[in-house]
């Protein structure tokens, strides 16, 4: 019932609201207009997605001009604290914030379980941040396929920094990495190896490592850990040129480390200036949306034609049933459907 409601009241007001009032309010910085702006772009209602898409093309020359923050870690390692406490930071240095806290959801009902603003209520009440809590509606890797668009109704709504907080499980670290210009990875102090749960992938993405709730009582302990990720990543491919992953330590909850971090995000923007592949990255990422979205269209067309949707569900029973490997059965939708 409370999903049906939901839904009736997307599609009210986006009958309310014209795709001009909404540029007008993200140009004019209103809150409440780039909120309905990004559920707009949410929405899978397809009425909805040609009124979004007439947005992002409108808005697009206003993007891209934001440091794009990925920030993960392991359960417990205080992202949400991390993220406020940040935010505020960076704020006090002249900047807008935007964060866009990707909530667990499930997969079941597609919904939000924290669904608000609750854990991060002090960076709430700053005139210049946003937050934007997003259900995963059961995505594979826990970012909502509409993360990045979300981004860009923020970008042109003038925030400069934007924060992308991940659940931390499944693929969503890959997913963040390949929409941020930066990935920083929380960690804390356990109790015996400190890599493991650490999975090789994030090592291979990191870009800053930050050590969080850090006091006198585990310091030796934070240092020993510290030894330990830098002599694994050591054995790790730079991903850029001349940048030797820091692994810095601090608190939080404390504001302590927090500028150190600031300054490391800084400096590895500017080398990836430097060397020119900060644009380069940004146009590959951007590539890799545009085939999402291809992908996405392509399904979303497959179930507009009852015939070819047929196929289409003969081919993924066969799948699931294991009567043929899923790319084979997939080779042969696709090429059915492109008449091969």
């Amino acid at each position: 019932m409370n999903r049906l409601k939901k839904n009736i009241c997307i599609f009210e007001f986006m009958e309310n609201i014209s795709t001009h009032e909404l540029i007008v309010g993200i140009k004019s910085g209103d809150k409440r207009l780039i909120g309905k702006a990004i559920t707009l772009v949410e929405s899978k209602k397809p009425e909805h997605r040609k009124q979004a898409e007439d947005l992002l093309k409108e808005i697009m020359p206003l993007t891209g001009n934001s440091i794009r923050i990925g920030v993960t870690g392991v359960p417990g390692a205080g992202k949400s604290t991390f993220i406020e406490n940040f935010g505020k930071l960076l704020i006090g240095k002249g900047k807008k914030v935007a964060v866009l806290a990707i909530d667990p959801s499930s997969s079941f009902n597609k919904g939000s379980i924290l669904g608000d603003k609750t854990r991060m209520e002090e960076l709430a009440k700053e005139e210049n941040a946003f937050i934007r809590p997003s259900p995963t509606s059961g995505f594979l890797g826990g970012v909502a396929n509409t993360t990045f668009e979300t981004m860009m109704v923020c970008e042109a709504a003038g925030y400069d920094c934007i924060l992308i907080e991940t659940v931390g499980v499944g693929q969503s670290e890959t997913l963040v990495s390949d929409i941020t210009d930066v990935f920083l990875f929380l960690k804390i102090i356990g109790g015996g190896d400190e890599l493991q749960g650490i999975k090789r992938g994030i090592m291979e993405m990191v870009d800053v490592i930050f050590i969080n709730k850090v006091d006198e009582e585990n310091l030796i302990k934070a240092k020993n850990t510290k030894v330990e990720l830098k002599r694994a990543l050591h054995f790790m491919p730079a991903k850029e040129n001349k940048w030797t992953v820091p692994v810095l330590l601090g608190s939080a909850l404390k504001k302590e480390g927090l500028e150190e971090v600031y300054g490391k995000i800084e400096e590895f923007v500017d080398l990836k200036i430097h060397n020119k592949t900060f644009g380069k990255i940004r146009q590959l990422q951007a590539e890799k949306r545009y085939e999402y979205w291809v992908q996405e269209y392509i399904l979303q067309k497959t179930k507009e034609e009852k015939a070819v949707e047929n196929f289409y569900e003969l081919h993924k029973k066969n799948a699931s049933e294991l009567k043929s490997n899923p790319s084979t059965e997939a080779k042969l939708f696709v090429d059915r459907l492109l008449n091969k």
